[in-house]
C-alpha cells in the first residue's frame, strides 16, 4: 500500500499548487484593447471582468459599430484570459502523473 500513499501525497501537492495558482490568477489583470484603442478591458486571469473603458470619440459613431467593437474586445478578452488560465494551470500540474486519473 505504499503505492497509494505516494499517490495520494502526490494528489494533495498537486491540489496545494492548484488552489495557490488559482488564488494568483484570480488577482492577475490582463488589459485587452479593441477597435485600435477605442475600448480597453481589464479581466483577470480566471475571467473576472474588472473594468471597460470607451474612447468618447468611439461613442459618436453608429450603435452597430459601437455594439460591435464593444462585443469584439469582450471576447478577444474572454479568449486571452482563458488561454493563459489554462495555460498556468497546465504548468502547475505537469509532471504530477496520477495514473488513472491523468
Amino acid at each position: 500500500m505504499a503505492g497509494v500513499g505516494k499517490l495520494l501525497k502526490q494528489a494533495q501537492k498537486m491540489q496545494k499548487r492548484i488552489e495557490a495558482l488559482q488564488a494568483e490568477l484570480a488577482e492577475k489583470e490582463l488589459e485587452i484593447s479593441g477597435g485600435g484603442g477605442a475600448v480597453v478591458i481589464k479581466i483577470t486571469a480566471s475571467g473576472e471582468f474588472r473594468n471597460i473603458t470607451i474612447d468618447p470619440e468611439l461613442l459618436k459613431e453608429e450603435a452597430s459599430l459601437i455594439e460591435e467593437t464593444i462585443l469584439q474586445a469582450v471576447k478577444e478578452a474572454s479568449a486571452q484570459a482563458k488561454t493563459l488560465h489554462e495555460e498556468e494551470m497546465g504548468k502547475a500540474t505537469e509532471g504530477m502523473s496520477l495514473p488513472g486519473l491523468m
